[in-house]
């Protein structure tokens, strides 16, 4: 007799529904508010109680915007209780249900501002630094001292679950393909740009961070492993209102962010602007070993190569708008924004080539100098009509997106002899501009149904076209040789069309959301031939389904215990670059090539959540990608190609943990930790891959109230080793700590922080995998920075609506220029 076992996805499908097991019985009444002047990611508890007795009877739930709503009421008086932090606490005049007034729309609801008490010390309301809604995790980057000076990319590498690595590439939960997104638009860059953005985009302009493993029908379906949703500070109260950040941060080289936010609101007309200024100086101290072999299986000779990167970056980003409120329905807007972030950079290379007894073959010495200047601009238009008291609302928006990058680069090689008299020199000259330009509109409506429910639908069209030129030179002395071994010119068009249904529902005591999206995709990449290399070109068409779906069941009444299911399809497409198929040298050794057959991703994500009073969240997932995009790595003689290929197949499967502890009044404890499998099948190169890894990670974050004036903090992480496709990396940790004074009645704060306290978090591994060698490097950064920040904060006024987001979604994250 065989034993048959579910498999992964099986068991938790049956474990979500196992659950589903009430229904809820119809009531005819129903009381629904909204809470106006909340900031972004406030979420206040709101009850019902008995008004006899002020008993409570049940929760209630209070989304975004500030709306909440109970239903299935019988008949009878009752009061309306909401609290949170910051906040004095709100009770409603008695609320009656009756037959004849079974339908309630209370007015609209503002808390006033209040203070708590801890032990004698004083202290304003403050937003937790992780916050868990039905389908993301918001992440408050404030709620950190040592976010303060930062930049957007040290936040991410803060916030659990995400992973940097050592080129900037960003991992969710152990899988790659992630999709970074600016205030719902996407940032349309790959790796090594999207990181020296978000680099020079100060910590101190961010509002929230929203990760989403399984992101609604109404976002597009790209990324393999989920979308980072990143949201700047905004207001919109009336009067004058905004804010400044500065900072200055020190390691080895100096570090700056700076920003500054206003906002203008008079009568039907509200102007707000954002603008930040950044210089980031770094240093990374590269160590590459590479080992070759025989066809016996005998080393037969080596490659050891030192670089060190220096790197001399600077950026300036402004977004300015207008919203236009035509009536209490109608609101028109307008936002224009760019950045331009010119970077330099020098990289100082020494290698050795061995032989079998590694003595020294021969010596090179390299100098590569490069010059970036990346540029944005961009618009976008939107609308937004309530059309009726009911809910139902209509909003579109359009966006034009434009990108320039001009890159200059030189590549010096010297070879010498053992002896150290010169053999060869050579220097290959290169300049590789390119222009993106996006187009994109999408309409959304939303519908509210009977008995509460709630339907969305919408569709959206992108058009992209990039156009990449790589012009390489030979110089000998004054005289410039085209090499049209490496020039290339590529371009590259597509168009996505797609369309969503999305119905949500919230019971007694179940939520549910069911999404499905529709898209269709249409590419065409041409490489424009030269003297050396043929034309060539591909097509590719393709329409897919995603589905998505949702669902939280509150075991009782007091929502002390919450059981939660989520399912997403996803796709990863792959970076615009990426396609290129032309090759061009890193340095004498090290050579990166496109790769025209790249397919896209496919990904399935199942999770399965149990909530304890809203403080401790553990969740297991299980999720495959077929046709995983990654990085891989071929040898030819003495030459390592770098190149994005398809993996067959990746599984992760495993368990996180996310809480929050108020060990004493004065001492609060945020832990994250994932304990997780990553395993991966395929042929690489000839070579099987056919392995899986557990990998342990944990992040605690202590946070102390010391007086009514000043706080402080201590963090830290460690990780074990990790497998990702060829790569495996070392064991690393890592400390930091801060301290936080107040000034100026709360409006202002001073600041200090110091990341990596012990100087350990410097990343490192092994390549494996590839046909008769392999690889380790070591890397050291400079990571023990410390940074004095100063912020100011004025503001008066009440808040309103909140603002369109714009018709951008995934494309920005899939750009490459280098």
């Amino acid at each position: 007799m065989r034993n048959k076992s579910l498999k992964p996805a099986g068991i938790l499908l049956t474990l979500a529904f196992s659950f589903i097991f009430q229904a809820a019985m119809a009531q005819p009444g129903n009381i629904k508010g909204q809470i106006t002047g909340l900031r972004e990611g406030e979420t206040p508890v709101v009850n019902l109680l008995k008004a006899s007795d002020s008993s409570f009877l049940k929760a209630g739930i209070c989304d975004a915007g500030g709306k909440f709503e109970f239903e299935l009421l019988r008949d009878g008086t009752y009061l309306i209780s909401i609290t949170h932090v910051g906040y004095q606490k709100y009770i409603s005049t008695p609320v009656s249900v009756t037959n004849g007034h079974y339908s309630i729309q209370l007015p609209e609801i503002t808390l006033l501002p209040g203070q708590v008490e801890l032990q004698g010390v004083q202290v304003s309301g403050k937003k937790q630094f992780v916050q868990r809604k039905i389908d993301r995790v918001v992440i408050n980057p404030d709620a950190l001292i040592g976010n303060a000076g930062t930049s957007a990319l040290e936040v991410l590498e803060k916030s659990p679950g995400i992973l940097v690595d050592i080129n900037g590439n960003i991992s969710l939960k152990g899988k790659p393909g992630v999709v970074v997104f600016i205030d719902d638009k996407p940032t349309y860059m790959a790796a090594a740009d999207l990181s020296n953005y978000l680099r020079s985009l100060p910590a101190g302009s961010i509002e929230s961070v929203e990760i989403m493993t399984n992101p609604p029908a109404r976002y597009d379906a790209a990324g393999n492993a989920g979308i980072i949703n990143i949201k700047l500070k905004k207001n919109i109260a009336r009067g004058v209102n905004g804010g400044l950040s500065l900072s200055y941060g020190q390691g080895r080289y100096l570090r700056t962010n700076n920003s500054f936010n206003i906002n203008y609101r008079v009568n039907k007309v509200n102007l707000f602007s954002n603008i930040s200024w950044n210089r980031n100086n770094s240093y990374q101290d590269l160590r590459i070993n590479r080992y070759y072999y025989a066809a016996d299986g005998s080393y037969s000779s080596g490659f050891t190569q030192n670089s060190y990167i220096r790197r001399a970056q600077s950026g300036q980003t402004a977004r300015v708008g207008v919203d236009y409120y035509m009536n209490k329905q109608i609101t028109l807007g307008a936002v224009v924004a760019g950045f331009i972030n010119p970077a330099s950079g020098e990289v100082t290379n020494s290698a050795k080539v061995l032989d079998a007894t590694n003595n020294p073959v021969s010596l090179v010495a390299a100098y590569n100098p490069s010059d970036k200047k990346w540029k944005n601009g961009s618009i976008n238009l939107n609308y937004a009509h309530k059309l009726d008291a009911k809910g139902r609302e209509l909003s579109a928006n359009a966006d034009y997106i434009h990108y320039t990058s001009t890159y200059t680069q030189r590549l010096e090689n010297s070879n010498y002899a053992p002896d150290g008299s010169l053999q060869s020199s050579s220097t290959l000259a290169s300049t590789l501009p390119a222009t993106i330009s996006i187009q994109t509109i999408k309409t959304d409506y939303t519908h509210p149904l009977a008995g509460g429910g709630k339907a969305d639908a919408g569709f959206k069209s992108s058009f992209v076209q990039t156009d990449n030129t790589a012009s390489f030179f030979d110089v000998a002395g004054n005289n410039s040789t085209p090499n049209y071994d490496f020039s290339n010119r590529f371009r590259y068009k597509e168009n996505i069309n797609a369309a969503y249904l999305n119905y949500a529902k919230d019971w007694k005591k179940i939520s549910v959301q069911l999404g499905l999206r529709l898209e269709n995709t249409n590419i065409r990449g041409n490489q424009l031939g030269n003297s050396v290399i043929k034309d060539s070109s591909f097509t590719r068409h393709y329409t897919s389904l995603f589905p998505t779906l949702y669902l939280a069941y509150r075991i009782d009444s007091l929502q002390k215990h919450q059981l939660g299911f989520s399912f997403g399809r996803r796709i990863n497409r792959p970076n615009y670059q990426d396609m290129n198929p032309f090759t061009y040298p890193l340095d004498r050794y090290t050579y990166y090539a496109g790769n025209p057959f790249l397919q896209p991703t496919f990904s399935y994500n199942f999770e399965i959540s149990y909530t304890y009073k809203n403080f401790l969240t553990t969740t297991i997932e299980y999720g495959f990608a077929d046709n995983l995009i990654q990085e891989t790595n071929e040898q030819r003689g003495t030459i390592f190609y770098s190149r994005p290929g398809n993996f067959g197949r990746q599984t992760a499967w495993g368990i996180d943990v996310n809480g929050t502890f108020q060990l004493r009044k004065w001492w609060i404890l945020q832990l994250y930790s994932e304990f997780k499998n990553l395993g991966y099948k395929s042929l690489v190169y000839g070579q099987e891959l056919n392995e899986d890894r557990w990998y342990w990670y944990i992040g605690p974050t202590n946070q102390f109230i010391l007086s009514k004036t000043l706080s402080a903090e201590l963090a830290g992480s460690y990780q074990t080793r990790i497998l990702v496709g060829q790569f495996l990396t070392i064991p690393v940790w890592q400390m930091r700590a801060g301290l936080s004074y107040r000034l100026f009645k709360g409006k202002g704060s001073v600041k200090l922080a110091i990341t990596d306290l012990f100087y350990t978090n410097q990343p490192g591994g092994d390549i494996r995998n590839i046909a008769r060698s392999k690889a380790d490097w070591l890397s050291h950064l400079d990571s023990r920075v410390g940074t004095l920040t100063f912020t100011y904060r004025f503001n008066k006024g009440k808040s309103l609506n909140a603002r369109q987001s714009g018709a951008s979604d995934t494309e920005k994250g899939r750009i490459k220029t280098n």
